[in-house]
């Protein structure tokens, strides 16, 4: 509370001094006349008065008098009494017997003499007025004039107060009474140190016209350090009363307010004095840097314009994700602006320059122009952008989710047996659709296995405390704050998911994003692939699907490799397989010396794969005619596809791969059992799979609608089979709707197919099916040490004090305010300044406009 106080009673006596001003109706300014006995006893502790004495008036004293009666009410506010004080001939004492009394004016504190004024020092009232405030407040305003009396006054107030260090060419003057006013109120605050040395103006640094009157704010309460120079603010408008103490409020306001509401209803003491607020636009994953850079900014901007770090996820922002800076003007009924800016060089030209507004907007109004005439080419990933622009206000649970920067990536790998690494672009639409799936994937396994306290450490090397799930910690890392790690770690696409185990490549998954497959991989990927089996015992076990429980509902087909103890080329081709396929199936592995036993129990001899379905008690036996570790792979991948598939979107690419015909019954809901029954037996008896026997439900996947539609103009009475070629002539062809689906007839069928006896529905186009604009090169934009996508802190040129840049943080309120002070006490922890503003600034500006154009969200 003292503190609060302290702060407050500038402001409220400030307001009574303004008050002052204002002349009471009818009051009137005379000088008292009073005879030397009547002023003495007069005269009371503590108040002052100023007084001159005299036996007549001379007419060289007259225009004396005028100005000490012109300064009688402006001494009165400060409880200042000015007196002429009316000598008899005969007096002979001190203050009325001397020639060279009578020239003076003298200054009283009670009964005390403080100062003598000679007349012609007193030539007007700001001079009468300057120099009887800088006599009564000796304590408060100090004189130096040379550079060592200066110092040794900073070094004084070095970690405990401020100063005020004030040149004037000369005393007397406007500019030195407006001083000694403000320094009436803001002693008791700041030390005042004055000067008319230009020289010794000129030793701190700084250099102006010394025909001007110069004041610089030193933030002495900040250097805690006697070697650490006190940072230097200098007024930049002319020294006036209002000035001064609009100076020394601002100095005196939160370096940084962090805000937590709608901005348009934010009010700091910036807008309250006429100047902008800048808010930089963070998230909780980039606080920390963000917040350097706030205060970076705020030091370059200090005195011009205020800085509030602006939280996205604690604010329901409805403004467009890449925008990074907002700007708050004083005028009232202006709306505030949303701006893309590349540095914070940029935002100190905004604030400096106001057309800098206007044509900033002006250019990113024709990008939106751009935008709309691009519109029927911004078609990629379009429905993710929709969903995530929809779901943007909800905040992701990622607590059990840890962040890994530069500083903490390696030391994190070591944390537990398996780390799950989730690499993204904040701003890009996919990764923030898989970082949704990525916080449900830790909700599953924290239900499916026993918890885990991992301790790791943060970017300041603090411990703290992360739950996960025994033996896998997931974590993520946001490339877009922190390319230097994933231009190591070889991601050259976004979301890239990989698992990193002690002793072992990292496993980079290549699968469906959804919640359900990316669970699936992690879980499966904790048993080793291939396992080895010691026994014939452990081997029928594991065919019969002998595996830890939480894998059972990830566990659809045991792949055993057996092997002679001889067969080295095939082993080491297995296992090599088994590195590929880890997370994607459960691979086994025997070749004891009781192999071939094993082995011929399933009719079949070394080198052999044994496939055991799940909820199938059969096991298939397939002999290794290929020893090379791809053959392997693919055979196995061949042999885990269904033998009569329901297509869904997830499942479909693994058939395309295949590259064969496809033979689609399309019904809407399940099909029925005599359908089923025949086109089994169809699948059943096809050689070698000459064509991809498959059904697709349109309620298990409505994007079949499309399909048909693509197929036939118009959707078809259901159920309806369908023959489609999509590697070779993209020929549609329709089962004949009058006959029955059985096996005889779809044979017959499709012998007039291969005959050319039928003719086709449709005929696909030949275009590739590619991505309909070209992919982002990821790594040509990045700059591995200072990305230029992002809006970063960098120093102006001839900018002479180190940057003070504080770090860590207090408990967040809505509003959350330290001041230039408290931050700078943390400076000394920072690194050098350059700290983009992480994560805030999705704007891509070192990538050359293209023809086509991405979708931004």
């Amino acid at each position: 509370m003292p503190a609060q106080k302290d702060r407050w009673f500038p402001s409220f006596s400030f307001l009574l001094f303004c008050a002052s001003f204002i002349p009471m109706l009818g009051s009137t300014s005379v000088l008292q006349e009073l005879s030397p006995q009547e002023y003495f006893s007069s005269l009371q502790a503590g108040r002052a008065s100023l007084a001159y004495f005299s036996h007549n008036v001379s007419p060289g004293a007259q225009p004396f008098l005028e100005q000490i009666e012109n300064s009688v009410e402006a001494l009165q506010d400060y409880g200042i009494s000015v007196v002429k004080v009316n000598c008899p001939k005969e007096d002979v004492s001190r203050y009325c017997g001397k020639e060279n009394a009578l020239r003076k004016a003298y200054l009283f504190r009670g009964n005390m003499l403080i100062r003598e004024f000679p007349t012609d020092a007193l030539f007007d009232v700001n001079s009468i007025v300057a120099n009887v405030l800088f006599a009564l407040l000796f304590n408060e305003v100090k004189y130096v004039e040379t550079l060592t009396d200066l110092q040794n006054i900073e070094n004084a107030l070095k970690g405990r107060s401020n100063m005020v260090f004030v040149y004037v060419p000369a005393t007397g003057t406007a500019e030195h009474r407006a001083v000694m006013e403000v320094a009436f109120v803001y002693g008791t605050v700041h030390q005042f140190v004055l000067t008319t040395e230009a020289t010794l103006l000129k030793d701190t640094g700084d250099e102006p016209d010394a025909s001007s009157a110069r004041l610089l704010f030193c933030h002495c309460q900040q250097a805690t350090d006697v070697a650490q120079p006190c940072r230097k603010t200098p007024l930049e408008q002319d020294l006036t009363v209002l000035n001064i103490h609009r100076h020394l409020k601002l100095m005196g306001a939160p370096l940084v307010t962090e805000v937590a509401e709608d901005p348009e209803k934010v009010s700091t003491v910036h807008l309250q004095l006429g100047l902008p607020l800048v808010f930089i636009l963070s998230q909780k994953e980039t606080y920390e840097a963000d917040r350097r850079t706030a205060e970076f900014l705020a030091w370059q901007l200090l005195g011009k314009a205020g800085v509030a770090l602006l939280s996205r996820d604690l604010v329901g922002l409805n403004v467009l994700l890449r925008s990074n800076v907002a700007l708050k003007t004083p005028d009232e009924g202006v709306p505030i602006k949303y701006l893309v800016l590349e540095d914070t060089d940029e935002v100190i030209t905004l604030v400096e320059d106001k057309s800098k507004v206007e044509q900033i907007q002006e250019d990113e109004d024709e990008e939106d122009e751009d935008e709309k005439e691009n519109d029927n080419q911004d078609v990629q990933d379009d429905q993710v952008v929709e969903a995530v622009s929809r779901d943007k206000k909800r905040e992701l649970p990622l607590e059990q989710i840890l962040t890994l920067t530069e500083e903490t990536f390696h030391s994190a790998m070591l944390k537990a047996a398996q780390t799950v690494v989730l690499f993204y672009a904040s701003w890009e639409a996919v990764s923030l659709a898989v970082l949704q799936s990525y916080a449900e994937v830790a909700d599953h396994l924290k239900e499916l296995g026993k918890t885990q306290d991992y301790v790791v450490t943060d970017d300041e090397n603090q411990p703290y405390r992360i739950r996960g799930v025994q033996g896998v910690l997931l974590s993520r890392v946001n490339c877009w704050d922190w390319p230097g790690v994933c231009t190591t770690e070889n991601v050259t696409q976004f979301p890239t998911i990989k698992i990193y185990k002690k002793g072992e490549q990292p496993l980079m998954y290549n699968g469906m994003l959804g919640t359900e497959e990316l669970t699936s991989f992690i879980m499966l990927s904790r048993v080793s692939c291939p396992l080895k089996l010691m026994t014939i015992d452990e081997a029928e076990g594991y065919l019969r699907g002998e595996l830890p429980s939480e894998l059972s509902s990830y566990h659809h087909t045991s792949v055993l490799g057996v092997f002679s103890t001889a067969m080295s080329k095939a082993k080491e081709a297995f296992i090599e397989a088994g590195s590929i396929l880890s997370g994607h199936v459960t691979m086994g592995m025997y070749f004891e010396d009781d192999a071939l036993a094993l082995s011929r129990k399933y009719a079949v001899s070394p080198p052999a794969l044994l496939l055991a379905r799940s909820g199938d008690r059969s096991v298939e036996g397939i002999a290794l005619s290929k020893e090379s570790a791809q053959d392997i792979v693919q055979m196995i991948r061949y042999r885990l596809l269904d033998t009569f598939p329901e297509i869904t979107v997830q499942n479909l690419p693994h058939y395309l791969q295949l590259r064969k015909p496809f033979l689609i019954l399309f019904s809407d809901g399940d099909i029925g059992q005599l359908e089923s029954k025949e086109m089994l037996k169809l699948a059943k008896g096809i050689p070698q799979q000459a064509f991809v026997p498959c059904w697709l439900n349109l309620r298990n996947t409505p994007v079949g609608h499309g399909v048909l539609k693509a197929y036939f103009a118009t959707v078809p009475s259901l159920p309806v089979l369908v023959w489609v070629n999509l590697h070779a002539g993209g020929q549609v062809f329709k089962f004949p709707p009058e006959q029955s689906v059985t096996e005889t007839n779809i044979l017959s069928w499709l012998e007039k197919l291969k005959a050319g006896l039928e003719i086709p529905s449709s005929t696909l186009s030949e275009e590739d099916w590619k991505p309909p604009l070209p992919a982002y090169d990821f790594l040509q934009m990045m700059d591995t040490t200072a990305p230029e996508f992002t809006l970063r802190a960098s120093y102006r040129h001839g900018d002479g004090q180190e940057q003070q840049q504080p770090e860590g943080s207090e408990e967040k309120a809505t509003v959350r305010e330290e001041t230039p002070e408290e931050a700078g006490v943390k400076a000394e922890k920072v690194q050098s300044p350059g700290r983009d503003l992480r994560g805030t600034a999705p704007r891509l500006a070192g990538r050359e406009k293209q023809a086509k154009r991405h979708s931004e969200l």
